[in-house]
């Protein structure tokens, strides 16, 4: 990282730490002060200007200290902050931003409904290409507050254009299985474009990989909060309209529910980006709560499977609920590490990670058996094929992960190797959905 980058690097963090509401300019300077001791220190035994930064961020625990005594002292005003943001101009460019592209999102899928409904369309083109309609507006958001340089805003581009092409030229067979796979996999691809601008296209830092992790998983909580509010919203406004007007409900539902989920798509990337610094972050509490709570059961599940269900055939709406646990639980861990303070020692916490690493990989271990037992039987399919190709990318993710873990533990390795070793990884992802989505499909016939 160039001293220029390390700059801009630690005027957001001073931003965000001053958006916060509860720290004066004064305390700021006095914290960069020390965060700028703390990078030369750490650059004086050779790490890198990121690495730096982001250790030395770390170091400074002590802002969310400050931050909460002045939320215990002052909780009237943050709270009136969190609902009422201050109107200067940085913010309200900010939200006029956000409002246009979550209007660009809403217009687009609207004009893909009413394309799907005219004759001769195919219900299946719009479930396969809906994604197509919103994460590349949510990339190109990223793009724009990021100031992204043009030539790596081209070349996510030219990657959406090659999925787009590719998706919609492939002679897919009526209901085949690679086109049901492709409206699976294609919004993993394309979040995986959103990320890269998130990062401004700086993919190759670590760190701002991990940023990206974490800006996940608060999108996530964001846009699930969304969803149940906008759910009791439609709710209600049904029931009110029914008695009165029930030809208006299918002019709701037709509307608003599609406009809805493709806005909040941005609107949640935009709360991320605005409350981020307020008190505390959704995402790492809610994994210090399920972790030891998923460790519990897939220990549990484990010792059942591998006593009762050992041999046993297992379905394929079986092995898809394994798929999706398998992904629930390294998402809570990998966000757990994301959140983890990577100066501290080992903690109860990376115990917990290690069981549910470690049981996790037991039940892989019997899916992936009764994969190839059911490849054996049957031959290969395109399903197979995905479902095989994931489990064992998640394997030897999960694997290093608990190597690494235990390393941690018994005092013979760093956290900032685990958190490396996840970031490394996300290529790895991209990599095996790119091959779901360009490649299976061809080899399989299109069936």
């Amino acid at each position: 990282m160039t001293v220029a980058l390390v700059e801009t690097r630690i005027s957001e963090w001073r931003a965000a730490v001053l958006r916060g509401g509860a720290v004066a300019d004064t305390d700021a300077d006095e914290l960069e002060g020390h965060l700028r001791e703390q990078i030369s220190d750490l650059e004086a035994v050779g790490l890198a200007g990121d690495e730096a930064f982001l250790v030395a961020v770390k170091r400074l625990g002590e802002v969310h200290q400050i931050t909460a005594e002045f939320a215990r002292e002052h909780g009237e005003r943050l709270w009136k902050q969190l609902a009422m943001p201050r109107p200067d101009d940085g913010r309200l460019r900010s939200t006029v931003t956000m409002l246009a592209f979550a209007a660009v999102t809403a217009v687009l899928i609207q004009l893909a409904r009413v394309l799907t409904a005219m004759p001769g369309a195919s219900e299946a083109w719009f479930v396969r290409d809906v994604s197509l309609f919103v994460l590349p507006v949510l990339a190109a958001y990223f793009a724009l507050v990021r100031r992204m340089p043009g030539r790596r805003a081209l070349v996510l581009v030219a990657i959406v254009g090659v999925l787009a092409l590719a998706v919609n030229l492939f002679p897919f067979a009526d209901g085949a299985g690679t086109e049901i796979l492709v409206a699976i996999h294609l919004p993993v691809a394309l979040w995986f474009v959103v990320g890269a601008a998130y990062v401004g296209g700086d993919i190759r830092a670590s760190a701002r990989r991990m940023d990206f992790i974490r800006f996940t998983g608060e999108w996530a909580i964001y846009y699930a909060l969304i969803a149940l509010g906008g759910g009791v919203l439609v709710g209600l406004t049904i029931a009110v309209l029914t008695p009165i007007a029930p030809g208006a409900v299918e002019q709701v539902i037709t509307w608003v529910l599609p406009s809805g989920a493709a806005g909040a798509v941005i609107v949640a990337a935009w709360l991320v980006e605005e409350k981020k610094s307020v008190i505390e972050n959704l995402a790492p509490v809610l994994t210090a709560i399920f972790t030891p709570l998923f460790a519990v059961m897939l220990l549990g599940s484990a010792v059942v499977y591998g006593v009762v269900g050992s041999g046993q055939e297992f379905d394929r709406d079986l092995l898809f609920v394994f798929d999706l646990l398998l992904l629930v639980v390294l998402g809570l861990v990998v966000y757990g590490i994301s959140a983890r303070d990577g100066a501290r020692g080992a903690g109860a916490m990376d115990a917990v990670r290690l069981v549910a690493v470690v049981a996790a990989i037991a039940l892989d271990v019997l899916v992936l058996a009764s994969m190839f037992e059911r490849v054996g039987e049957f031959g290969f399919t395109a399903n197979r094929v995905a479902a095989l190709g994931l489990n064992l990318v998640l394997l030897v993710n999960l694997t290093v992960t608990a190597w690494l873990t235990a390393r941690l533990l018994t005092g013979r390795g760093q956290a900032v190797r685990v958190e490396r070793w996840q970031t490394g990884y996300l290529p790895v992802f991209a990599a095996w959905v790119a091959v779901v989505v360009l490649a299976l499909p061809p080899i399989f016939g299109f069936a």
